[in-house]
């Protein structure tokens, strides 16, 4: 159903329970049309994910979270063992939708532990605990996301010009987002910000989503494309990058949307920080390196075709379309995160980002 109020009205994700299904924004129809769609089978959900109808690690996370629990909802059995069996096929079915957003794997493997954890309960209870695990991931994904801004705010000061890439906005998360949290919040105290966004080649989440979002808000936003931030950052108008990730590696390296490796390196050529947002369900500490992060190859289309009228290539040129580069962590100033802020060297400030955590989850906070 199509529906005219402003974006920053609806939630991304959310679980449409009485009809078992997951309703999201679409956002291969944004900005021109808003749009709420209901995936109610495996398939759906899948083809939700990959064809990024829903995008942004921790709304992929929140999606997962729900999608898993309506399709385990759906499995007609009261035994366990084949009960487990069905679902671990189907959180397999749904995994494989985007390889290298670390969320997608993180929601659903937490999702997982449910059930092994409760080996002893009736399907139906299950059933009803995976429910408030889903939903448990989404309002810790809201206070993540605004502890992030708040670390966030306190590396700019009212009146600061911030550049950001891709899309790590509301849309890409339940509240707030990553990236865009420290504006938001900065937003809602007067700081004033200027805001430039890239455009984000080839899918345009810049255009589309984030300057979007932003401009919806009241923020002071200016779309550029990708090739502009150079001068921006060399007039002075930038004094810090803000983006978010899809998995941070061990040692401090990170993928993020192809072009954001670029943006770094700009942005030490000017001295300018650059600021990963990340939640600790973003972090792999068993990925060692960016070598070790497998990228997303996307199909030749979204380059030559897919905002075009008429195509915008040659007939049979060759296309290298990654959807995601590594950050190297020598360009990276700071990662932030709902825990604090990792400093470089990022193998030990990291591992201690981890223990502060597993000390306050242990001590029930």
């Amino acid at each position: 159903m199509e529906i005219q109020r402003n974006i920053m009205d609806y939630d991304t994700v959310s679980l449409d329970d009485d009809n078992s299904a997951v309703v999201i924004i679409d956002q291969t129809k944004l900005p021109g049309n808003i749009e709420l769609i209901s995936l109610k089978t495996a398939q759906e959900i899948w083809d939700a994910i990959y064809l990024l109808q829903v995008r942004g690690a921790p709304a992929i996370g929140v999606a997962a979270a729900y999608g898993i629990y309506i399709l385990a909802k759906g499995i007609d059995t009261q035994d366990y063992d084949t009960f487990y069996a069905e679902f671990k096929k189907q959180k397999e079915y749904l995994d494989s939708s985007r390889p290298t957003a670390v969320n997608l794997s993180w929601a659903l493997n937490r999702m997982e532990q449910v059930i092994i954890r409760n080996s002893d309960k009736t399907v139906p209870e299950l059933k009803q605990l995976l429910k408030k695990e889903s939903i448990k991931i989404q309002e810790e994904d809201i206070r993540v996301c605004r502890t992030i801004g708040e670390y966030g705010l306190s590396l700019v000061k009212p009146g600061d010009g911030i550049l950001t890439h891709c899309n790590a906005g509301k849309l890409a998360a339940s509240k707030y987002g990553t990236a865009t949290a420290p504006i938001y919040l900065g937003q809602e105290k007067g700081y004033g910000f200027r805001v430039f966004a890239d455009e984000t080649r080839p899918l345009l989440q810049g255009a589309r989503l984030t300057a979007f979002e932003l401009y919806a808000s009241g923020v002071d936003v200016t779309l550029i494309c990708d090739n502009m931030s150079a001068t921006v950052m060399k007039n002075g108008w930038v004094n810090a990058v803000f983006v978010g990730c899809d998995r941070v590696a061990a040692n401090g390296d990170t993928a993020n949307k192809i072009g954001t490796s670029v943006v770094a390196a700009v942005a030490k050529q000017y001295q300018v920080p650059v600021y990963i947002c990340a939640p600790t369900s973003t972090i792999d500490l068993s990925t060692p390196n960016g070598d070790a992060i497998k990228i997303e190859q996307r199909k030749p289309e979204e380059v030559t075709e897919m905002w075009y009228q008429e195509r915008m290539a040659p007939e049979g040129v060759k296309v290298f379309n990654p959807a995601f580069d590594v950050t190297d962590h020598s360009l990276i100033a700071g990662i932030v995160t709902e825990y604090g802020i990792a400093r470089a060297p990022y193998s030990e400030s990291l591992k201690e980002i981890f223990a502060k955590k597993e000390a306050i989850e242990a001590e029930g906070v």
